[in-house]
């Protein structure tokens, strides 16, 4: 079963992929964080203490403390993290918005409202 962390300033939208996660029996454990940071913590807790570390973290391109742009850059740039599949989930279909994911080291883009199959098969 993949582990996927979803980062999401918009606790609708992390309550809607639980939703859709548990609706559609998706087989994927899901832990939802409100706040980059949060995440970024779980991580290194994760790491810290030898725990298994998910296999992807997808984040919202649009957050107002800490934009999914800049963890997603952050993990990039870290090699304990380096693994893990990076994606960006956004309501925007703009591509200029797509090359800045991309150029910040996502491995992925996907709109809103999140497709936990789609997230799956960029894991796999």
């Amino acid at each position: 079963m993949a582990t996927v962390f979803y980062v999401d300033d918009n606790a609708d939208d992390l309550f809607y992929a639980d939703y859709v996660r548990k609706r559609e029996h998706v087989d994927i454990a899901l832990r939802c964080f409100t706040k980059a940071e949060d995440a970024m913590l779980a991580l290194e807790e994760a790491y810290a203490n030898g725990g298994a570390l998910p296999d992807a973290v997808v984040a919202d391109l649009y957050m107002p403390l800490d934009k999914g742009l800049g963890l997603i850059a952050r993990l990039r740039a870290d090699p304990r993290f380096s693994h893990i599949r990076l994606g960006v989930c956004t309501g925007s279909d703009a591509d200029e918005d797509r090359r800045r994911a991309l150029a910040a080291g996502a491995d992925f883009y996907i709109e809103k409202p999140i497709d936990l199959a789609s997230v799956i098969a960029q894991v796999g």
